[in-house]
């Protein structure tokens, strides 16, 4: 009998948690005011605008990695446009209202939007085939990025009372777009008390007020007063506050020709300076070639090297006094200034009162009658996914942890194997560098500079964060050691050989067309140009 009872009374508390479960999940479901989760296909549920100027496909499509659907913008460079109207419009007035959907950038973003605009209802004027970028809409939430902008949009079209003109009014300071290519979530929730707040990933990153100036530019509610439209500044009004001084005069030992440098007159020649020795001469090792030919080539030359009787020397060729500053010098006279008994400061216009100035309690949102995604982009693989509207903060909670979360977490851990793996292989590729170069070090051309190399690379290799700065030193090293031994200190031949060229080339166009006349005469013949010929060490 007592074993009965027990399982009587085990299966009535099953019962009472079972009935308090679904009469949760029902408090729950109460919030939820539209939900698309792409589950099913788009066709017929929304509409594609058919304006000409949106030529970009949308495509039903899986989540890369998932089995979860969404809506993809299927072309780069192109204009996409879609709605789904709602069954019933949404009031936003006197109660929580939230927006959230999910957005994965595949392709990233470098140019282009990922926002959703919460339309009017249509007889503002706008129809779902012909949804284009000018249909009225009260929200327009969500990532856009190009250049220098960088943000998730939150804007209001809010009716102005006085004037009946819908003015938009963008929310100062949002957050920027995360940089990755996985899925994202984005939520704003509007409250009673003209609060909204944006969350991305379910972390608040933005909080403003909807009737202060603070959040909101322009702000909902304009100011009392404007300047004054008709009002012009007299013309004797003098904004100057500090005036060259009429009484001042230039001093007469103020001599604005002076140089700001002059020959230092104190230097004297060092001693030793070769005066008559050139900075270069001919190369006494280098040779005429054997298939040299003087009528063909012109007259040899060697090519030039540095002279050596300069390098023991303090210097060479015609020696001439360093400048120093001029003590003199004051450069341009300008009168000083004072101030100006004139001034009167910067001028503004009165103000007035503003005929458009109205007072509010709380903003006059317009009802949102669809939703529609109007972009233009420049990446395809934009994936929109479980677009929700909610009365409940809660509701649209447990979305982000069933829906979202588990894709962001799968799509997270796969992104930190491909770093991994990408930061293997280049550990791997530094194995490599290192081999090369720890066999470059064995070389014996390197003589006296092996051991400071050796010690470079060990310091490369057992401190990560200063390799590839210790790495290109190496290289720098190594490269400037085998130019020295291949070139030897001496200026290239070439060098002087297209030097050469040029001058003569100069001397033959400065004879003028006389000369060029008599060489055609000639039957085109004429002195060959002089060439010299590089020197193979």
């Amino acid at each position: 009998m007592e074993y009965l009872n027990r399982k009587i009374w085990v299966v009535q508390c099953l019962l009472l948690f079972s009935t308090a479960c679904f009469i949760s999940q029902l408090q729950a479901s109460d919030g939820v005011i539209f939900y698309e989760s792409f589950d099913e296909d788009f066709e017929g549920r929304w509409i594609a605008s058919e304006n000409p100027d949106y030529t970009g496909v949308w495509k039903h499509v899986k989540s890369e990695g998932h089995d979860d659907h969404g809506l993809l913008v299927g072309e780069k460079a192109r204009k996409h446009a879609i709605v789904k109207p709602l069954d019933d419009p949404v009031i936003l007035k006197d109660k929580t209202v939230v927006i959230q959907f999910e957005v994965r950038l595949q392709n990233g973003l470098e140019c282009g939007g990922a926002y959703i605009k919460y339309l009017r209802p249509q007889d503002a004027g706008w129809v779902p085939k012909g949804f284009d970028n000018e249909s009225p809409y009260t929200i327009m939430f969500g990532p856009d990025r190009c250049g220098a902008t960088n943000k998730v949009h939150f804007i209001l079209k809010h009716k102005n009372p006085k004037s009946g003109e819908f003015v938009e009014h963008h929310l100062k300071f949002p957050p920027s777009v995360p940089s990755d290519k996985l899925t994202h979530v984005y939520t704003a929730i509007l409250t009673p008390d003209n609060e909204v707040r944006i969350m991305v990933d379910g972390e608040e990153k933005k909080k403003g007020n909807f009737l202060s100036g603070d959040d909101f530019d322009p702000p909902l509610i304009p100011s009392k007063t404007i300047p004054d439209p008709d009002d012009k500044k007299p013309e004797d009004w003098d904004e100057r506050a500090k005036i060259p001084d009429p009484e001042a005069t230039k001093p007469d030992d103020w001599d604005e020709d002076a140089p700001l440098e002059i020959e230092d007159e104190e230097a004297e020649k060092p001693e030793g300076w070769l005066d008559d020795e050139p900075e270069e001469v001919d190369d006494p090792e280098a040779a005429k070639p054997e298939d040299w030919d003087d009528d063909e080539d012109g007259e040899w030359e060697a090519p030039k090297v540095d002279n050596p009787k300069c390098v023991e020397a303090p210097g060479c060729g015609e020696w001439k006094r360093p400048m120093k500053r001029n003590p003199a010098y004051k450069g341009k006279w300008h009168a000083p200034l004072i101030d100006n008994p004139n001034y009167k400061g910067i001028w503004k216009p009165q103000e007035i009162d503003n005929p458009e100035y109205f007072e509010l309690e709380k903003p006059n949102f317009e009802p949102i009658a669809a939703i529609g995604i109007e972009i233009w982009t420049m990446q395809d693989g934009i994936l929109f996914d479980n677009i929700l509207i909610s009365s409940s903060e809660k509701e649209a909670e447990n979305y982000r942890e069933t829906t979202w979360k588990p894709k962001f977490t799968v799509e997270k851990e796969n992104q930190k194997e491909e770093e991994s793996t990408e930061s293997d292989g280049l550990k791997g590729f530094q194995k490599v560098v290192f081999e090369y170069l720890y066999t470059i070090a064995d070389l014996p051309f390197l003589g006296e500079h092996k051991i400071k190399v050796l010690d470079l690379l060990e310091k490369a290799e057992k401190q990560a964060n200063l390799t590839i700065g210790i790495l290109a030193s190496i290289v720098v090293v190594i490269i400037s050691i085998m130019l020295k031994l291949i070139f030897g200190g001496k200026k290239p031949a070439n060098v002087v050989a297209e030097t050469k060229k040029t001058e003569v080339a100069e001397s033959s166009d400065d004879q003028g067309s006389s000369e060029a006349k008599d060489e055609k005469n000639d039957g085109g013949g004429g002195a060959p140009r002089r060439r010299t010929q590089r020197r193979d060490d």
